[in-house]
């Protein structure tokens, strides 16, 4: 195993690209507005408006970490625009690709996920800005096997599933509370719906979902099988 492998996210790629296309489009709104009557001004709006999103786009990717992932010997450290998280190999109980039940189907979702041992160690490595972003980018996963509902007078009930209580004592007796207690309660019930505690979009992979499972899989088995 290298003693770093560096994993760019596709959401990384063609910044230069987006800011070409970008540049362009202005240039030619400018001759449009200059060349063209005012009855056609409308063009050049349209030109204006597509190169301006085009650069907006490139902003968005450039504020993006340079790597998504590094899988080093000891851990996988995970980088985002609003923190990181790291997950030691030795902590990883299971990786894969999730699935939810469609119909009569199981269906996989665009993620890898990973089921951990022990949720105070790695939430002492989540950047609480982190965890604020997951527990809002991923609510939706909530939805997925959500039991079915009963009785409910207020017809809340589904709403009051999205809240996670600012406490939470975990299997050692820790207690936590505010945004890591939310944090870990957000673990604890996609863990009992899906299976895993951790998930990361394959929007921020270098490959498909499952090559990026293997790739985990393979480095986890070597180090593991490596003496201390």
């Amino acid at each position: 195993m290298q003693d770093i492998i560096e994993i760019r996210s596709q959401a990384k790629r063609n910044v230069i690209a987006s800011v070409l296309v970008g540049l362009v489009g202005l240039c030619l709104a400018s001759i449009t507005f200059s060349v063209l009557p005012k009855s056609l001004y409308l063009i050049g709006i349209f030109l204006t408006s597509a190169s301006l999103v085009a650069l907006l786009i490139a902003w968005v990717k450039y504020r993006e970490p340079q790597f998504s992932f590094l899988l080093s010997r000891t851990a996988i450290l995970y980088n985002h625009r609003n923190g990181q998280w790291q997950l030691d190999w030795h902590n990883i109980q299971r990786i894969d690709v999730p699935k939810v039940t469609h119909g009569i189907e199981l269906k996989s979702l665009d993620m890898v996920a990973i089921k951990i041992k022990d949720y105070s160690v790695f939430l002492e490595t989540v950047s609480p800005r982190l965890m604020s972003n997951i527990l809002m980018e991923q609510r939706p996963l909530l939805f997925h096997d959500m039991p079915p509902s009963k009785d409910c007078a207020t017809g809340s009930c589904h709403s009051d599933d999205m809240l996670e209580h600012d406490y939470f004592k975990d299997s050692k007796g820790i207690e936590y509370k505010g945004i890591q207690a939310m944090f870990a309660n957000r673990m604890t019930k996609l863990r009992a719906r899906l299976g895993y505690d951790v998930f990361v979009a394959g929007s921020e992979l270098d490959r498909p979902e499952q090559e990026f499972v293997d790739l985990l899989r393979q480095c986890q088995q070597r180090v593991l099988a490596t003496p201390n």
